[in-house]
């Protein structure tokens, strides 16, 4: 027999019969993000994992066998019935189960996301039965994720606002383990963002283990056979978020940021002197020899075949210039290049090498808004990200005025915390909200939450991240005219923080905190019964 739960208009809950859950249909239940256009009435189902059937349309360009969406399928009937592990309602006769068809335009199963990906999706609900249609898989993909919250009969025509909606975990500062990271794109996927940020490597360790230069990781990460990334890891990530409908950007952040580099790579950095001898130190990649280019070409070529999309992050910020300064050789160079005394020229010189390299691979490079400040030659489809939060209005407005197109983390840094319901401050971030034409503000292309190591490992990421990063998330994805009232946004925020939680509680035995809201109120269901806990805090 069949454990069948339902709302009525007169009672809370009634339930029937024992054996296997389903799932409970409760109140118009609102999506996060937002959908662009959403119209849902009082009218509901109960619905029965036996009864549950994901099907491809006879029209849909993509059928069985394709690998994104048949997994897909999967995920997310486990997601709707999570005490139901037998799948077995996948597959049923048109007349025997409640349908829920799919149809794709075109099928590209097997490639990857990128930055031209067409997310839009139609779908409609009622009467037991659904309709998802869209261009692509990966608009398939963020119409599931809907379809996972939607109770209700429902019509929604949606698409995202902005193409690049990232998140940036730092796994240098702390190594994050492979589980931490996947659990991670998950929730991304759930929260519609489609931009994994890597930044894998910077001072404190090198985890990334290069086919070309092992000696990287070996010497330079924290300990180079449990704290790295093997290249099936990487695949593994990849796959993974490919699955979701994530691209994965990884970021090899140069000339500065790289002391863990110099261990592994004798001579690429700059040598600090102390009066007329070396110090000991080392300073920042060294720009003024050869060897350093040929080391750079060289991983910059091993980047473009095991990333497969076409964005790499070059960084080029916060480059002290204390050891050029101090190095003879360097103002040598400085003084026969014709730089004078200016630093910035160097460093400039350095990045304009390496955006170049990219160039000749076929990459589109992001770089640092320092790269943009210090008035380097920047080529014309270079991607620029603006971190630096005190007048991100103005950078925005300078640098779209220079034809570039923009990301904006600045507002978004959250590893940042404070005490209250800080996601409200992330909620609030208008990004074109600044000076320009209107043909300015179509160069803002996205933004990214951005969490920073320092003091954040595989303890506290989940806390930290979620679900303030939905904040952004929906800014990113909504449209803003819809979505600029916090108070009007708070139940769902609650709403969609309990899927969440409900999805790690019984799919992946996982955690999540209620960091960043006032209070939560979730139903768990067990085989039996179902109750509430509450959260004050």
């Amino acid at each position: 027999m069949l454990l069948v739960k339902c709302l009525t208009e007169k009672t809370k809950l009634l339930t029937v019969a024992v054996t296997f859950p389903t799932l409970l249909k409760s109140w118009l239940k609102s999506i996060w993000p937002l959908p662009q256009q959403l119209h849902q009435s009082a009218d509901r189902d109960c619905l029965s994992p036996q009864r549950f059937s994901f099907t491809y349309g006879r029209d849909s360009a993509a059928q069985t066998g394709c690998s994104v969406l048949d997994a897909a399928f999967k995920r997310y009937f486990s997601i709707i019935f999570p005490d139901f592990t037998t799948l077995s309602g996948l597959l049923m006769p048109e007349n025997e189960s409640n349908m829920y068809f799919l149809s794709v335009k075109t099928r590209g199963c097997d490639g990857y996301p990128d930055e031209d990906s067409d997310e839009s999706y139609t779908l409609s609900v009622s009467e037991g039965q659904a309709v998802l249609r869209s261009v692509s898989v990966w608009g398939a993909l963020r119409g599931l994720e809907s379809l996972m919250l939607v109770i209700n009969s429902t019509e929604i025509v949606d698409f995202p606002r902005f193409a690049f909606r990232g998140l940036l975990l730092d796994t240098s500062r702390h190594y994050l383990p492979l589980y931490a990271i996947l659990k991670t794109l998950d929730a991304m996927a759930y929260s519609k963002l489609n931009v994994f940020h890597w930044h894998i490597v910077d001072d404190p360790s090198f985890p990334y283990q290069s086919r070309t230069f092992p000696d990287l990781s070996n010497k330079g990460a924290f300990h180079p056979f449990t704290h790295i990334y093997t290249q099936s890891d990487v695949i593994r990530v990849i796959e993974h978020a490919r699955m979701r409908g994530i691209r994965v950007v990884p970021e090899f952040d140069s000339p500065g940021h790289t002391q863990s580099w110099g261990k592994g790579q004798p001579g690429l950095l700059t040598p600090c002197y102390k009066g007329s001898v070396p110090s000991g130190s080392f300073g920042p990649v060294d720009p003024t020899v050869d060897t350093t280019y040929k080391f750079m070409a060289s991983l910059l070529k091993e980047v473009k075949f095991v990333f497969p999309d076409s964005y790499v992050h070059l960084g080029g910020d916060e480059v002290s210039f204390a050891c050029w300064q101090s190095n003879p050789n360097v103002r040598k160079f400085m003084e026969k290049m014709g730089f004078g005394k200016d630093f910035t020229k160097l460093e400039s010189f350095y990045m304009e090498s390496i955006m170049n390299m990219t160039a000749a691979l076929n990459k589109t490079s992001i770089v640092w808004q320092d790269v943009f400040d210090y008035h380097e030659r920047i080529p014309q489809d270079t991607v620029l990200e603006i971190w630096k939060g005190a007048k991100y209005q103005t950078e925005l407005s300078r640098m779209t005025q220079a034809g570039h197109r923009v990301l904006l983390s600045a507002p978004w840094y959250i590893n940042h915390i404070s005490y209250g319901q800080d996601w409200r401050n992330s909620y609030a971030v208008q990004p074109q909200n600044f000076s320009g034409t209107d043909e300015q503000k179509k160069l803002v292309i996205g933004g990214e939450v951005a969490m920073w190591g320092e003091y954040v490992d595989a303890t506290n990421l989940s806390p930290r991240l979620w679900p303030r990063a939905c904040a952004a998330a929906e800014r990113l994805w909504s449209n803003e005219e819809k979505t600029l009232n916090a108070d009007l946004a708070f139940p769902r925020l609650k709403e969609f923080r309990c899927e969440l939680l409900r999805y790690w509680k019984y799919v992946c035995n996982y955690s999540l905190s209620t960091s960043g809201l006032f209070q939560a109120r979730c139903a768990y269901k067990t085989k039996h019964l179902v109750f509430d806990i509450f959260f004050f805090f």
